[in-house]
């Protein structure tokens, strides 16, 4: 299911994505005490969190506060504009500044290890060639949190954005971690489009993965060793046939599914490897 952002009325969503005053509604009675557009906000992603984006309607929504749809709409017009909404207060979640430390949900995710904290923190002066990959690992991990504490924005399509102040600042702060990165325009801007594209991927593959055996009734462990004992009969020569896979798999000591978040971690340690051979002009002597 994918759903497209800014499908609303231009004027009212901007509107209410960047705190402009309410403008007086004519035909309609004021509104009751109680409601603001910030709690049907919140109701609206408790909603999306708990059930999905396909229980997210105004009924819903209301249903959650006690209230009417329709007394709903003096605050948020619709549906489309409480989507913009939601989407942005999910991603002011995300620090605006340099993140000094992993997001808690990552290092949950990680069973028996936890990785080192940044020594000391970022710097709190003016960045420094050295600590721009600290920054923009922060960054993405915070990111990939972010998305699986609410999947159902891995749904809201990126080919129109928001345009609300949190989803710029998201923006923003990624290129101020990469800003010592000496990228030029064109390099900086694919590298910024790579790494978003690449966390929301990675986050899209691990929420399916964990919504898989609910939905089909069936565990990760059933399904794989059902088809892999079935492969093995099909293709007793899979291996001379796939040696590179074979090879690659048995590295990883577990099926494909296994270690998305070891995935995360090595192809962003990649991302960050390429950013930097692109960037920072070595000593040519």
């Amino acid at each position: 299911m994918t759903v497209y952002a800014g499908q609303g009325d231009a004027h009212r969503s901007l509107a209410l994505l960047w705190g402009a005053p309410a403008e007086p509604r004519t035909g309609r009675s004021g509104p009751k005490p109680g409601l603001s557009v910030d709690a049907i906000v919140s109701a609206g992603i408790a909603v999306a969190d708990a059930e999905g984006m396909a229980a997210l309607s105004m009924r819903a929504v209301g249903e959650r506060l006690g209230r009417t749809a329709m007394a709903l709409y003096t605050y948020v017009p619709g549906k489309a504009e409480l989507l913009d909404l939601m989407h942005d207060r999910v991603l002011a979640e995300l620090p605006v500044e340099r993140p000094t430390e992993r997001p808690a949900e990552y290092l949950s995710e990680l069973p028996g290890e936890r990785p080192a904290e940044y020594p000391s923190g970022l710097p709190d002066g003016p960045f420094v060639a050295e600590d721009w990959r600290g920054a923009v690992t922060a960054w993405a991990e915070n990111l990939y949190a972010c998305y699986l504490r609410h999947p159902w924005v891995l749904q809201v399509s990126q080919a129109r954005p928001v345009l609300g102040p949190a989803e710029l600042a998201a923006m923003e702060a990624l290129l101020r971690a990469l800003r010592p990165a000496a990228l030029a325009p064109r390099r900086l801007r694919g590298a910024v489009a790579a790494l978003w594209q690449f966390v929301r991927g990675l986050a899209a593959t691990t929420a399916d993965a964990r919504g898989a055996a609910a939905a089909t009734g069936v565990t990760d462990e059933d399904w794989w060793a059902g088809r892999s004992a079935r492969l093995v009969e099909l293709a007793p020569d899979f291996a001379e046939r796939f040696p590179l896979l074979v090879a690659l798999q048995s590295e990883g000591g577990g099926a494909p599914e296994d270690g998305h978040l070891e995935a995360f971690r090595s192809g962003l340690a990649v991302l960050l490897d390429g950013i930097a051979a692109e960037g920072l002009p070595t000593d040519p002597r």
